[in-house]
């Protein structure tokens, strides 16, 4: 993570124009992200690497989340990694006595982060950073169910190809996308692609929300392919809800 925010890109990575390339299947996929430039080394050494399968969570008394979502959405890109939302300055979330402001938000099908074994066909990563250049990870879960009204406003103007951001013509609030519920668990993890770096605090709700079958299908046929990085080992981490 802790690279300039401004150049966050999808899965939480932070990408620069002259990094190595890198992709979810072949060569490059996720197996190899490591050995691709000195930059991803972590993908392969790090031991509190994300995503993976929340189990056995301790029962902790977590704090509430503070979120003060109030800011729309500015534009909507496909950058060949995932579907991503960016925001102007507004939407912030207070942890651990820091305020996170919110950065973007983009997608993966199926989900990264698993609960209970448990893998969902899509799942929303709310990216936040502070002035320290610090990050934390609001993860949301989609089943399938009825069609998702937030979804509908972002997949109207959904690019099919890569390409540069388009303005977003919907007002779009990230509210849109999250539960009634906030309950979540938590875990010390890192960014889910290159250069896969560790310390980035991961808030991953409890209850999902639905999307439809037709809005899953629009979303993994303009990514072309699944974008998700495979389970990560626990290690001797600690999962609190």
């Amino acid at each position: 993570m802790l690279l300039v925010m401004i150049s966050l890109m999808a899965g939480c990575t932070a990408a620069h124009a002259d990094a190595a390339h890198w992709t979810y299947t072949g060569a490059e996929g996720p197996a190899n992200w490591g050995k691709l430039s000195p930059d991803y080394a972590m993908c392969d050494k790090g031991q509190n690497q994300s995503p993976i399968n929340i189990r056995k969570a301790l029962n902790t008394p977590l704090a509430r989340l503070q979120i003060h979502y109030t800011a729309a959405g500015k534009d909507i890109v496909n950058n060949g990694h995932s579907i991503q939302v960016s925001f102007a300055a507004g939407n912030a979330l207070t942890l651990d006595n820091a305020r996170f402001e919110l950065q973007q938000l983009h997608f993966h099908a199926p989900s990264e982060n698993q609960i209970e074994g448990k893998s969902y066909p899509l799942e929303a990563h709310f990216v936040h950073a502070d002035k320290q250049g610090h990050y934390a990870v609001i993860a949301v879960m989609f089943r399938i169910g009825k069609a998702n009204p937030g979804l509908a406003k972002l997949w109207r103007q959904m690019p099919d190809e890569a390409g540069k951001p388009i303005f977003l013509k919907d007002s779009f609030k990230p509210v849109d996308l999250l539960p009634k519920s906030l309950a979540y668990y938590r875990y010390n993890g890192s960014l889910t692609t290159p250069p896969c770096t560790e310390g980035v605090r991961w808030l991953v709700l409890k209850n999902p929300v639905t999307a439809s079958r037709a809005q899953i299908e629009a979303f993994e046929k303009a990514m072309k392919h699944h974008n998700n990085r495979p389970i990560q080992p626990l290690n001797a981490r600690v999962v609190v809800k």
